[in-house]
This record gives structure tokens, C-alpha cells and sequence, in this order.
């Protein structure tokens, strides 16, 4: 069996005032890890997973939303090249990365990770959530 990373995109769906379609959405990129004898096989199930990840609720506003799987944005195979911990690479030419790098690399605090946790605990009483980013909330 081979192992496949797939960049899956979901949007969020609502239906608010004039707009019931919405036009601007706000949108997740998932990147998920298959095993799975070929690319083709792998792309199958990358798409069930998909599927099965899709809801839809009512908000606090009474408002019908949704989420829906867009589709598979990219599929790689992560093999002999990768170790074990790789879930995704993308490899292109930047200029000068090292000398740039406060361009390219966020200040630590300000990572999804990190900065989620700060906020959990400066908040008492908050229950913690198994995904790593919660979803939005719908606004009125």
C-alpha cells in the first residue's frame, strides 16, 4: 500500500438576507493521509472522505447553513522521499528565502496552533474542541 496526501476544499454555505446564495464564502483546505494501492484508488477515497465530512445545521439567527466538499485541490504521493511525520511538501523556487525569511515565516505566536491555545486558556470554562480549528460561527 502506498501513502497519499490529498488537499481537500470545503466551503461554507448560508443562506442571509439578499444574498441567498452568498457569493464570498469562507472556505476550509483540509489535508488528509490515505493508504491506498494506486492514485486512482487513493483519489476514490480522498472523495468518500470528502463526502462523509459534509453537514448542515440551522444557527442561532434560524439561518440554514452548510458545508460542503468542493473537491480534491491536489493529491501527492508521499513516497521513498518522504519520512514517516510528512503528510505534504510543495517544492518551487523563492528568491533569496533565508535573507527574506521574515517575510515568509509568521512570528511563532501568531501560529494557528499556538495562538488557539493562548486564546483557550485565557478563556475559563471553555470546553475543548477535538478539531483544530472550530467553525464559524454563522453571524446574523
Amino acid at each position: 500500500m502506498n501513502r497519499y496526501a490529498a488537499k481537500l476544499l470545503f466551503q461554507f454555505r448560508a443562506a442571509l438576507g439578499d444574498d441567498p446564495a452568498g457569493t464570498m464564502r469562507t472556505c476550509e483546505e483540509r489535508i488528509i493521509v490515505v493508504t491506498a494501492p494506486d492514485a486512482a484508488a487513493a483519489l476514490v477515497r480522498a472523495k468518500a472522505y470528502g463526502d462523509d465530512a459534509e453537514f448542515e445545521g440551522v444557527g442561532e439567527a434560524g439561518n440554514t447553513f452548510h458545508f460542503d466538499f468542493v473537491g480534491v485541490m491536489e493529491l501527492l504521493e508521499l513516497g521513498c522521499e518522504c519520512e514517516p511525520e510528512e503528510v505534504w511538501y510543495d517544492i518551487y523556487t523563492r528568491k533569496l528565502p533565508m535573507e527574506r525569511k521574515a517575510h515568509f515565516i509568521p512570528p511563532e505566536d501568531e501560529l494557528n496552533a499556538i495562538a488557539l491555545e493562548r486564546e483557550a486558556r485565557s478563556k475559563p470554562n471553555r470546553g475543548t474542541c477535538c478539531a483544530p480549528n472550530p467553525r464559524p460561527q454563522e453571524t446574523p
